[in-house]
Parts: structure tokens; sequence; C-alpha cells
């Protein structure tokens, strides 16, 4: 048959005991399963011969060497290799999917910046043709450092499907919904939530209502893993119970079908004839995982002062200097607020990480007017920011007392890397050319009284 299949078309594995249906809990676990009784073996990995005719196959997100509290890999039971799935390639282009290093010659990256939302065309758009690059950092052959995207589909992928070798996909709805079915299950993803597609995993996009909107990092650098806590302890921020891993699904489609590779920056396409979401059985710890961002749980200063914002760490990817990461992934949600003769918004700074913020909805506080949903801002590295006129009158003026933050969950990719703007940022987005003069009417209090506040 030739049609496109949708995840009630795919052979699943049974929802696990105590899990939500089609997904198993836990981040970095070592999970099982299986669509077909038996198709997995059990007390090896590579059998003489696979049940029902599969071929073990083993999908490494690591080096064989690394630590084994580090090591990533996954065993796939597939109904065809993955060389069957991989044919002459033929180099496209996807002039709006730019990979560092990429610092167009025309465009100041210096500078504060902020955009409203990219906002929606006629045009069709699908996973592909819809990315738009916003930023890049780093270098991606030497695979450090990442890229931001906005994201604008309208149609699902038929008969074609995707992976990159350059990164791992941090996706970050903020309007409409998506599904993904990968080699190792099918994920749903909403507003609200983020998932984390691995590199290297195959996988198709399709629009379960739309239009759909949204920001993605891409990771050139070392995995995404769960900061750690620290003298906070066990418990809090975002725990691992949460993230939820799909169940085995499989096609088995004897239809023409495209792959499209990411690699080193480019893309290349080949022709196959079947689908390549063909794994029936898998166990590992290299997989795709959804998160619900309402489950993190944050903490914060409860007698004074302001906590640095490293605070809200959802997940790091950390670099090769300790404690400076290649990227965090920090969310600023609902909260109480609640610290004493203290200046409740995020304070005024400049450091050596690179803020590339977004909006999911609500109102963020250090911003309370412009910062729109589905809007995003750019402080690069070393360059001041801070709340405008309005945030700083309205928190040096406020009552003290306890006040529920409401309405509100912003995010920020954070990388020690510069952020170079896109000529698509820079020219085509609808950048607020009056961002900068947020600042400006901040006024000069000194008064070299002494005691005098």
């Amino acid at each position: 048959m030739n049609r496109q299949l949708t995840a009630s078309d795919l052979t699943t594995a049974a929802s696990p005991m105590g899990t939500t249906a089609g997904y198993m809990p836990g981040f970095g676990n070592d999970f099982e399963t299986e669509a077909l009784p038996g198709a997995l073996p059990q007390g090896m990995n590579s059998p003489q011969k696979c049940n029902y005719g599969l071929y073990g196959e083993q999908l490494s997100g690591t080096a064989f060497t690394a630590p084994s509290h580090q090591n990533e890999r996954t065993w796939c039971y597939r109904i065809r290799p993955s060389v069957k799935h991989s044919n002459r390639y033929a180099k496209i282009d996807l002039p709006y999917w730019k990979s560092a290093p990429h610092i167009p010659a025309d465009v100041t990256s210096l500078g504060q910046y902020r955009w409203d939302p990219v906002p929606h065309s006629s045009e069709k758009l699908t996973w592909l043709t819809g990315m738009r690059t916003m930023t890049t950092a780093g270098d991606v052959n030497t695979q450090v450092g990442m890229a931001s995207h906005i994201y604008l589909v309208t149609d699902s992928m038929v008969d074609a499907y995707f992976y990159s070798a350059d990164s791992e996909m941090l996706i970050v709805p903020q309007e409409g919904r998506l599904r993904f079915c990968t080699e190792l299950g099918v994920i749903d993803l909403a507003p609200k939530e983020i998932a984390i597609i691995p590199r290297g995993l195959v996988y198709r996009v399709e629009v379960l209502e739309g239009p759909a909107r949204g920001f993605v990092c891409e990771n050139y650098g070392q995995k995404f893993e769960l900061p750690g806590r620290g003298p906070i302890g066990a418990n809090c921020m975002a725990n691992r119970r949460d993230f939820k891993t799909p169940v085995a699904a499989f096609e088995d489609r004897d239809v023409p079908s495209t792959v499209t590779i990411k690699w080193c920056g480019q893309f290349h396409e080949t022709k196959i004839g079947h689908s390549p979401l063909d794994v029936v059985a898998w166990h590992g710890n290299y997989a795709p995982v959804k998160y619900d961002l309402t489950t993190y749980c944050p903490v914060g200063a409860v007698l004074f002062d302001h906590p640095d914002p490293s605070i809200f760490t959802v997940l790091t990817a950390p670099s090769g200097v300790e404690g400076t990461a290649n990227i965090d992934f920090v969310l600023f949600r609902e909260r109480w607020m609640v610290a004493e003769d203290t200046f409740r918004p995020p304070w005024y700074h400049k450091n050596v990480m690179s803020e590339l913020m977004g909006n999911i909805y609500g109102q963020y506080d250090a911003k309370p007017k412009g910062f729109i949903p589905g809007g995003m801002s750019l402080h690069n590295m070393m360059l001041p920011h801070g709340p405008d006129k309005n945030a700083f009158e309205g928190a040096s003026n406020a009552d003290l007392e306890a006040r529920k933050l409401d309405n509100t969950m912003s995010f920020m990719f954070e990388t020690r890397f510069p952020q170079h703007l896109t000529e698509f940022a820079a020219k085509e987005a609808p950048l607020q050319d009056d961002y900068i003069d947020c600042w400006q009417s901040l006024e000069k209090k000194f008064d070299g009284t002494p005691g005098k506040k």
C-alpha cells in the first residue's frame, strides 16, 4: 500500500506496567522494549540468528571506550540493516538552515537583539523546509557549539525521513502539535513539552495540529544531561522519572522513500524503496525522550537575594572546561517570589555566556512589554543587559509580600560561545529595531548623601 501511516498504523509494544501509555519513564535509563513477543534476544546482544528474521545492529552515541557512566548505545533488531536505508547521495540545498561557523560579512552580531514571533505564511512547509536558523556558535566540524532555529511547519513529511549526523536536537514547541515517528518509537509533542532527538536517529515529523511553530537548539557537542544538584541534593529541578522514552514501534512498508542527512553542515538525500523505521525491538540507553516542562520543580531564595539563573537549569551539555557549558537549557516558569528587601527580577549583568531567550507563553518579569510569546532575544557574551525601566521601577518600589509569578514560561539557550546572527535573523525575521532603546529611559539616581537610598 502506498499511503502515509500514522501512529495508529505502527506496530507498537504494549504499554509497560505503571507507565504512561506508549512511554517508559526515566532519563538515561537502560530500557528494553519489543513490538512483537520474543523479538528481543535475552542474555546476549548478537545471536547467530535473530527471531523473526531480524538483523541485530548497534547504534552508538559515544565512543566504544567512553567511561561507563557516559557510554551510550542501543542494540536494534530490525527488518533491514541500516546499510539498506542508504544509497548514493546527492547534495541538496536547504537555504534557511545554517551551521557554524557561519559569520555573514554584512551582519553585525555585536548588540542586544529582540524579535517578534516569526510569522506563518501561506507557503507549505515541512520540518526540513520550515527550519529557520537564527544564530550559530562554535564549529560543527569540530563538534563544539550549537545553532538556534525557529521552525514553521504546516505539512507532514510524506515518505520522507531525516537524521542529523551533526547534532542532537532539543525541540521546544510554542504552538501546534507534532508527532516524531522515530526508529525507536513515537513521540507526540505539544507546547509546555520538550523533546530530544539523538544524533544519528532517523525520524519523520507529522503535523497533528497546525500550523506549528517552535524553537530548536541544535547541539553539536557533548550530549545533554541533567545538571549536578550539588547541595540541593537528590530532589527538585528536573527529576529523572518525569522524562519519557517511547516504546518500540515499527513500519514494514515497501514504498519509494527519501532519506535526508545533515552531515558537516551540508544536506544530502538518498532514495530507497521502503520505510527505514523498521526497528521491531531494542534495548539500551541511547534513545529519544520527551519531558513535560510543567513538572520542573524550581528552587530559589526563601529569605533574601537573588540566586544566579543557573539555578533554573533543566539540561546541560558540558564543554571541555569544567563548570562552563557548551549549552545550558534554562527554564523560567511559574514560581513564588518571597525574598525580603530584595530586587526580585533578574539583576543587571554581563557575563562570559551568550544568552538566547524564547517566550513560550505569558509575560517575562524582567521585560513586561515587547517580549511576547513566540518571540526571541539575544544578549551576546560580555554585553550588558537586564530589566527595562518599568521592570526596575516596579520591582524597586513593590510591596514585598509573597507573590506568585504566574502565567509565564520562557527559556534560555545559553552557550560559552558567541552566537552569530544569520542573514535571516538580521534581515528577514521581525527584528525589533527599537529594542536597545528600552534602557534609554533609565535615570541617574545617584545621591551622595550618607544613608540615602
